[in-house]
């Protein structure tokens, strides 16, 4: 493991972080919502507005194939995100390695067993866990890279562009993995109905972007100093007393992170039903507030079910991992397309580059 590799790589993360999420979706995809609502389906009903009937049903195509990598991606998430948390225990006892499966089950069970009582009750659970999960991500960041502080070197492009030249085709294998750490932006667009545009964007512009970019450089520094780590960063960037607390808040998160995708496949689901595509089924309004908050009983316990068999089938985050980048990439991809098609019908880019269609504030 050479610093041009670990450059090279946190430089690609960063600059994900920065083109994918804040560029692509917290300014763009963002403004594409029907009544507040976002998704790929909503992408997809906004781009069929202004192109011939001939034309939509590639359109429709590309939407309803985007919604099915959703779906999966609300299969894998809860699975992956909660045994990649609980597999902590391996390092803090070897011998309980046995239990990461079970006590994931019991986990999860309970996550799907309180989806009835809707996203703002259960959010006001969440939120402070998530603020804590955060600020904790910031601070052992912020811990690693003093240990080394040339990590920030990394924000350079200029590094990400040298990992190419220099690993040619292993580059690319890498650019799979690094495509992970922007995995929950397509969540983000389609819980829009629950939270709203901004709520979100503060979120992300003050909090969760500065936390995550500390964090992974703060790991980049551990291995720079460290390199058998590479294991488990994460966790060995926290001193040996917090290993136990940072296990356990490292759970919560993955649950509301999975939260977060369960809820958008609730509202991928309405807007499906709404616009023809699956059955009438029963719909719960769990806010006399917010419309986007919303349970659906059957989607509820069928995503359970897959979520249950995916957890047993592969025991492991890293047999998941695969499966995962495929799933959020062609969901991505997809909502590309969509989002292009709109910005050339609808907004009118091809007349008139930019104008108030491209004015962003990530902070609010």
């Amino acid at each position: 493991m050479t610093q041009t590799s670990i450059f090279g790589f946190l430089s690609l993360i960063f600059w994900l972080l920065m083109l994918i999420v804040s560029l692509k979706y917290v300014c763009f995809v963002m403004k594409a919502d029907n009544d507040g609502e976002g998704g790929i389906l909503t992408l997809m009903s906004l781009a069929i507005r202004n192109i011939n009937s001939r034309r939509a049903g590639m359109v429709i195509l590309a939407g309803l194939v985007g919604a099915s990598f959703f779906y999966g991606d609300g299969v894998i998430t809860p699975a992956i995100s909660v045994l990649s948390a609980i597999e902590g225990l391996e390092l803090i006892a070897p011998s309980l390695a046995d239990f990461i499966v079970p006590l994931a089950l019991v986990v999860l069970t309970i996550l799907f067993a309180i989806q009835k009582y809707g996203t703002g009750k259960v959010g006001k659970l969440f939120a402070p866990v998530m603020c804590l999960w955060f600020v904790m991500l910031a601070v052992l960041g912020i811990s690693g890279i003093m240990r080394h502080p040339g990590i920030v070197q990394a924000l350079n492009p200029w590094w990400a562009i040298q990992f190419f030249q220099q690993y040619r085709s292993a580059s690319f294998v890498a650019l799979g993995m690094v495509v992970l750490s922007v995995t929950g932006a397509e969540a983000l667009y389609a819980d829009m109905g629950h939270f709203g545009k901004k709520p979100i964007r503060i979120a992300w512009g003050m909090l969760v972007a500065p936390a995550l970019v500390l964090n992974y450089f703060g790991q980049g520094a551990l291995l720079l100093s460290q390199p058998e780590v590479i294991k488990n960063p994460f966790f060995l960037l926290a001193p040996d007393w917090a290993m136990i607390p940072l296990l356990l808040v490292a759970t919560l998160a993955t649950v509301i992170a999975s939260q977060a995708v369960i809820s958008g496949v609730f509202s991928l689901t309405r807007q499906a039903v709404r616009q023809g595509y699956l059955p009438p089924m029963r719909i719960i309004y769990t806010s006399d507030v917010e419309s986007g908050q919303i349970y659906v009983p059957l989607v509820n316990w069928l995503l359970y079910v897959a979520v249950v068999i995916v957890i047993v089938s592969f025991k492991s985050s890293s047999s998941l991992a695969s499966a995962y980048g495929i799933v959020v990439t062609g969901t991505m991809v997809l909502t590309a397309v969509l989002l292009s098609i709109v910005l050339v019908k609808n907004w009118g880019w091809k007349r008139r580059w930019g104008g108030d269609d491209a004015r962003c504030h990530v902070g609010g």
